[in-house]
């Protein structure tokens, strides 16, 4: 069995991204490209217009990312559960509430597209509780 998140996994998130309708209307000025770091597994998203346009798995140190979101695993598990505990249901509140998950880098251009990033991120919460 692959180990979580395996590429399997996060092409699924990909397709679940491309086929929301509603990050397609908010997300047409989200471009980046950032990591999201699940324990000691990272990937470099490439987002151009609220779609994951590339994935890139365990890139090396100097591929460039505007902004990182990184949490030990068992954090992962807890927001991707079924039904999240206190302060796991939602991103914002980990990034503010829960230390060990970190947004770190360019976090202006985070919070610039907070509203497509917040989407994007409760989509993962919908793929991680069909895969679990």
């Amino acid at each position: 069995m692959a180990e979580f998140p395996d590429p399997d996994w996060m092409a699924a998130f990909a397709d679940r991204v491309a086929s929301d309708r509603e990050l397609a209307i908010i997300g047409g000025k989200f471009d980046v490209d950032m990591g999201i770091t699940f324990g000691e597994r990272r990937y470099v998203l490439r987002v151009r217009q609220g779609k994951i346009e590339q994935i890139l798995p365990a890139p090396g140190f100097d591929v460039p990312t505007q902004f990182e979101i990184r949490a030990p695993m068992e954090l992962w598990q807890r927001f991707l559960s079924e039904t999240p505990p206190p302060l796991y249901h939602d991103i914002f509140a980990m990034i503010m509430r829960v230390p060990e998950f970190v947004l770190e880098g360019d976090t202006l251009v985070a919070m610039q597209n907070a509203r497509a990033l917040h989407r994007m991120m409760g989509l993962m919460q919908k793929v991680g509780k069909e895969h679990a």
